[in-house]
């Protein structure tokens, strides 16, 4: 399986996201659960880029392509906004009252405690993050 969507950078488009996530799920036969839990990942992420990866008012494209063999989903999502890579921020400590934590850092977290492996790349002036979860168990 192997499916692509193309959204702008706005949080009008996390609806496209969401539906995209939800048919994965289902053409693979996946737990309500898994599926909850991808879609808080991809809507985390995106969020990030919509937020975070332009300068505000100016219309961006943001790819995510999907694929899986049956064993492993992996989702990429992919920008041309500023250079960021989310698995380098320390993860968040859940031991300090989150009143005086710091801003930020709970996205990527969430993401890192529900996925099996990610990781970031910068390639041809692309933000490259790589999300993979395995899959066989689930179905």
């Amino acid at each position: 399986m192997r499916k692509e969507i193309c959204i702008k950078n706005k949080v009008s488009e996390l609806e496209k996201v969401a539906r995209f996530v939800e048919e994965i799920g289902e053409e693979l036969g996946l737990s309500m659960e898994l599926q909850m839990n991808l879609n808080l990942v991809m809507e985390e992420m995106v969020t990030n880029v919509i937020f975070y990866a332009y300068p505000q008012d100016e219309e961006a494209d943001i790819e995510l392509l999907a694929k899986s063999d049956g064993k492993e989903l992996t989702f990429v999502l992919s920008d041309q906004g500023k250079e960021f890579d989310p698995t380098a921020k320390e993860d968040t400590d859940l031991d300090v009252n989150p009143a005086d934590r710091e801003l930020g850092g709970m996205g990527i977290f969430i993401v890192k405690n529900i996925m099996n492996k990610v990781t970031y790349q910068r390639l041809e002036g692309k933000n490259l993050l790589t999300m993979t979860k395995g899959i066989a168990d689930d179905n």
